[in-house]
């Protein structure tokens, strides 16, 4: 990866980001949409700043935790699978190298490659480094994208906190009568703001990530407002 983040270092690659980043946004995102949610419906019935900060505190709470957990959870999940899929592959090539040369030479053919250039390649990885040639041509594994369990679960949990705070703090600070127009407002602009902020680290276009975030968002709080009108809950 070093390679690539310095061949062109006026156009670099983000890629070895994409991990902790997607955890991140899902967390931020999350934290916005249900603490806002929440807020709200609890402001609906209860529109006291006591009420707001005990229920915005024990939703981030939980929510932080929720996420963390269930990012290392289902991470740790994709990690198991290539850690298995990489000791096969260990048996295999001790078991028929031979096989496994004319497995890579199959892989560059098809990548373009003509027969004796392909079989060139495939020779002098194995030599190489045939485990690692096999790992990331074969089973498409890189240093970059493999899975991260703990990362994402600290990415996750954090961005959930610090951005889930935001409508508390705009609850709390807001009068007692306008506490529900507030928040609406202040969670549209975070969501503009995290599609923004992911986009740029991502070194992504803006445009598309904030109409993204900030669409999702609010029909996710839609959807929220008509089941809780339907169930007969303000919200």
């Amino acid at each position: 990866m070093e390679f690539l983040s310095h061949a062109h270092p006026e156009r670099p690659h983000y890629i070895d980001r994409s991990n902790w980043l997607r955890a991140a946004v899902l967390g931020a995102n999350d934290g916005i949409v249900s603490i806002s949610a929440l807020i709200v419906g609890v402001a609906a019935a209860e529109p006291s700043q006591a009420a707001v900060f005990l229920a915005g505190f024990a939703g981030l709470s939980a929510g932080a935790m929720s996420m963390a957990a269930g990012e290392y959870v289902s991470v740790s999940s994709q990690s198991d699978v290539e850690r298995a899929d990489i000791e096969r592959e260990k048996e295999a090539l001790s078991e028929n190298p031979e096989r496994e040369v004319e497995e890579l030479e199959a892989i560059y053919r098809a990548r373009g490659l003509n027969d004796d250039t392909a079989r060139i390649v495939a020779e002098e990885l194995s030599e190489h480094d045939a485990l690692g040639a096999h790992v990331r041509d074969e089973l498409g594994i890189s240093a970059a994208l493999t899975a991260k369990p703990l990362q994402a679960a600290l990415a996750s949990g954090a961005t959930f906190s610090v951005a889930g705070a935001v409508p508390m703090l705009a609850a709390i600070l807001a009068p007692a009568g306008a506490i529900i127009p507030v928040v609406l407002v202040v969670t549209l602009l975070a969501l503009a703001v995290l599609g923004a902020l992911g986009a740029w680290v991502g070194g992504a276009p803006l445009r598309p990530a904030v109409l993204r975030v900030v669409l999702w968002g609010v029909m996710a709080m839609g959807i929220t407002a008509v089941v809780g009108k339907l169930a007969g809950v303000s919200v």
